[in-house]
């Protein structure tokens, strides 16, 4: 919402550039909001709804600009590379503004700025300082000031983590000797039986990222958020999630003190507290509230994973007949294509479909590039397997085709390819059911699939077993179907051979 007061959204002298824009009033933002409590995540009341202090800046950012602001999901490592593809106009999530991140960026100018703190277990004492840490095993997320600190201190006893709730736990149960972390994660993420102490380490500041090639649309977000901080929108936001700071009040010089209720940071409170409840009425809850995230999962990896399959069926098809029959260049070719796409891994070649590509024109969806990756690899291993079932055929079968007045194409068409396709029938369907179960690389690209489903609910509620038991159901009840109809199909296709051979 506009403050009141606020400065009506000035017209542009020239129309700026937003990349990923539907339409003029579009302003899509990239964050990855599946464990990035208190920035921008799920919130755990309404699964569904985007909440968190930055979501609420961006709304606010979005407004004052005239525009409708658009969140997209990506995951933290592709941020970056979807901002340089144009995926989306601008990334914010909490992102340090250090000379590494500044040489690859644009940034804003600071929308928050922080400081680390020492997280210890209650019972814990004595280790207060970065001097006092040394020896001891200390964890902290991944590429944060945080950690370029304990690594200049004490490297061989670091332990960096991608999810906040991993780090939290190892330090509840015991792996870890304490955490150092930035200041609002260290809030959102204490528990009961954990504290923070000693004093403030450092200063942190987090800017709007935008790509290098566009300061016509960082200058625009940038004024705007001027405006923000001197007329106390920005102060308001941050004061709901409970994050408004000294280190704020001395950056934005605004040392006023409106009577702002903690809202935000009280509603999400509670909620945790009611969904995380250890009573059967609340576990029933929670994961009854689950159903629809795992259904929705569910369907996305079925829908991955077949139309992945389809696609390996017939491009190996394509690939074995290449191999067994085809001309030497041919031969060739597909031998090159198998052995490449076996040798190299799924991830990087899930990352080259999607953030590759459009450096040479071709940009796909994320369905699309998941779908893609996943069938041109499988193609690969059903390339092979097809052809041991063409060697398979007795070489007899060719030439009584032959024999009968059959071209070479109708022999392997209406004789060779049938025979071979029932002998691998099984192996088809354990490569499917791999297949569904390597759909979860997708999830780098923003689809959130079963696996993601997962990782976003458990790192939530810190419930890592019944969550993982309900969508380890969710990937059986999937995969069954398809076992049972493929055990239907070898014995229809065995019939149909014999009757054949009659």
């Amino acid at each position: 919402m506009v403050a009141a007061g606020a400065k009506a959204p000035a017209s542009p002298a020239a129309p700026l550039r937003v990349p990923g824009a539907t339409d003029e009033r579009d302003l899509p933002w990239a964050s990855d909001g599946e464990a990035n409590v208190p920035y921008v995540f799920h919130d755990p009341a309404h699964e569904g709804r985007m909440t968190g202090f930055e979501y609420d800046l961006m709304q606010a950012i979005s407004a004052r600009m005239g525009r409708h602001g658009r969140f997209v999901q990506n995951g933290w490592d592709g941020l970056i590379p979807g901002l340089s593809r144009d995926l989306y106009a601008l990334v914010i999530d909490g992102i340090e503004m250090t000379p590494e991140h500044k040489a690859a960026v644009l940034f804003s100018r600071p929308y928050y700025v922080t400081v680390d703190r020492i997280v210890l277990r209650n019972s814990e004492t004595g280790l207060d300082t970065l001097e006092a840490l040394k020896g001891h095993v200390v964890g902290t997320i991944k590429s944060t000031a945080a950690e370029r600190l304990l690594l200049d201190h004490d490297p061989s006893n670091v332990r960096s983590y991608d999810e906040e709730t991993n780090l939290f736990s190892d330090l509840k149960n015991g792996r870890l000797d304490a955490i150092l972390i930035d200041e609002p994660i260290a809030l959102y993420y204490r528990s009961d039986d954990l504290k923070l102490v000693g004093s403030p380490i450092g200063r942190v500041a987090y800017g709007i990222a935008f790509p290098k090639n566009n300061p016509g649309l960082r200058d625009a977000v940038d004024s705007v958020l001027g405006d923000l901080m001197s007329d106390g929108t920005l102060h308001q936001i941050l004061a709901r999630w409970n994050l408004w700071t000294p280190q704020m009040a001395d950056y934005t010089g605004d040392q006023t003190l409106p009577m702002i209720k903690p809202t935000a940071w009280t509603d999400y409170r509670q909620t945790m507290e009611r969904m995380s409840g250890s009573s059967m009425q609340a576990m029933v809850h929670r994961y009854v509230s689950f159903l629809p995230l795992v259904a929705s999962g569910a369907l996305m990896t079925l829908g991955v994973s077949a139309l992945a399959m389809v696609l390996a069926v017939a491009v190996g098809l394509v690939l074995a007949l290449a191999r067994a029959y085809g001309m030497a260049p041919l031969r060739w070719v597909a031998g090159v294509y198998v052995e490449v796409v076996r040798g190299t891994p799924l991830l990087i070649q899930v990352l080259f479909i999607f953030y590759g590509l459009p450096a040479f024109g071709l940009r796909l969806s994320p369905f699309a590039a998941g779908v893609l990756s996943l069938g041109l690899n499988y193609a690969a291993y059903e390339a092979e397997n097809y052809r041991a079932g063409l060697l398979s055929v007795p070489r007899g079968q060719m030439e009584a085709a032959i024999a009968l007045n059959m071209t070479h194409m109708q022999a392997l068409r209406l004789v060779i390819v049938p025979q071979a396709f029932r002998t691998v029938v099984p192996v088809m369907t354990n490569d499917f059911i791999a297949l569904l179960k390597d759909s979860s690389l997708v999830s780098v690209i923003t689809l959130t699939e079963l696996s993601q489903t997962y990782i976003r609910l458990s790192s939530t509620y810190y419930d890592y077993i019944g969550t993982g038991l309900m969508v380890g159901t969710a990937y059986l009840l999937v995969g069954l179907p398809f076992v049972r109809l493929a055990r239907i199909a070898e014995k229809r296709m065995g019939r149909v051979v014999a009757k054949g051979h009659h």
